[in-house]
């Protein structure tokens, strides 16, 4: 994919599950990438990968990030703000701790990113936003993940408005279920999944039911979104909230 290679890359979130194959495919690219996150792996090593510890929730730590990929790599063409955590909750189960910890994150925690990134791109950058299918409707015992995804949605498009006469693209990607490590240990709890359901069962039948291919999307489709709102392909895409769904919710 053209625009890439060369490019400086930074990837919140990017030690596993989607955000590890995002980082993967950025690599295969020709991206020069830095990945934040409050843990590293051993794979990003593997990948000649650079990391700076990272709690999104804090401002200091993003801009940190951002400092470094500059340092590094002479400025930052890509964002891609993935980091995210995803918990369901009955509504009376709700507390202050719980709201916080899932909207500082997957709301807060992105917008830090763009402000940081913004600040420091110049035209022809491109920031790409992890949003979610539960951005754009709700699902029961799921209101506080579905309130900060709605809000990713939202600040996307009004970013995309105003950093628009700046030449800099702001889209988001909206994946439905992905059967990844972490989505498989976050299907406990309030999940309103049938009784007995295990994980992999719940997906399957999920997937039978309601995506128009009769599957879900891999990890890797996903990054293969980021990868195209990212390079010059994507040049007239702004502002736009993209399902990557096989088809769940069509529009």
């Amino acid at each position: 994919m053209s625009g890439l290679r060369g490019k400086s890359v930074v990837v919140t979130g990017g030690t596993r599950g989607i955000g590890l194959s995002i980082v993967e495919a950025m690599v295969a690219a020709g991206a020069s990438v830095v990945v934040g996150s409050r843990a590293p792996s051993d794979r990003l090593d593997e990948l000649g990968v650079s990391f700076v510890p990272t709690d999104v929730r804090v401002e200091a730590d993003v801009q940190a990030l951002v400092h470094r990929a500059c340092d590094l790599h002479g400025g930052i063409d890509v964002m891609i703000n993935n980091a995210g955590v995803s918990i369901w909750r009955k509504v009376g189960a709700v507390d202050e701790e719980f709201w916080n910890q899932l909207v500082d994150t997957n709301l807060k925690g992105v917008f830090w990113g763009c402000k940081a990134a913004a600040a420091r791109m110049s035209a022809g950058g491109s920031i790409v936003n992890m949003a979610s299918l539960a951005g754009k409707r709700g699902s029961a015992n799921n209101a506080v993940y579905c309130a900060s995804k709605f809000g990713v949605v939202g600040l996307t498009q009004a970013l995309a408005k105003e950093l628009g006469p700046r030449g800099i693209r702001v889209n988001g990607v909206c994946p439905v279920y992905v059967r990844t490590e972490t989505l498989v240990e976050s299907l406990g709890g309030d999940h309103p999944a049938k009784p007995g359901d295990d994980p992999h069962g719940f997906l399957d039948r999920f997937a039978a039911e309601n995506a128009a291919l009769g599957r879900l999307p891999g990890a890797d489709e996903v990054a293969k979104m980021c990868i195209f709102l990212a390079s010059d392909a994507a040049s007239a895409i702004t502002g736009q909230n993209i399902n990557v769904d096989c088809g769940t919710m069509p529009q």
